[in-house]
């Protein structure tokens, strides 16, 4: 899959999804959904913070299409989206070299 990195609401995409990956909270919320689905509360006990500033991290990667959520009674449950994260990696990939770096052009002073 390519990505079109000139569309600027693909860019827009991007640059939210890097943001929320941005902070070591957020990393940890999703190696934790990496693995499977878990209720607020029980992510709140695994990382040992309030609710508040969980829903805070959850709101973002959410926003940021990372994660998804469903309710069963009054809990809400979380888990990673997939495609998500897969277009994570094609967008990094893209910026792999495609050659050898050539040498600096000197600029003329």
């Amino acid at each position: 899959m390519t990505l079109n990195t000139t569309d600027p609401q693909t860019l827009a995409t991007l640059r939210d999804r890097f943001h929320a990956l941005s902070d070591g909270l957020r990393l940890e919320v999703l190696a934790i959904l990496r693995d499977e689905e878990q209720c607020v509360c029980d992510l709140c006990d695994r990382l040992a913070v309030a609710q508040s500033k969980l829903s805070f991290h959850l709101k973002i990667l959410k926003e940021a299409g990372l994660i998804q959520s469903r309710s069963q009674g009054r809990w809400v449950y979380y888990r990673l989206d997939g495609e998500a994260i897969a277009q994570l990696e094609t967008a990094i990939a893209q910026f792999r070299p495609t050659t050898a770096p050539k040498p600096a052009r000197y600029c003329d002073s």
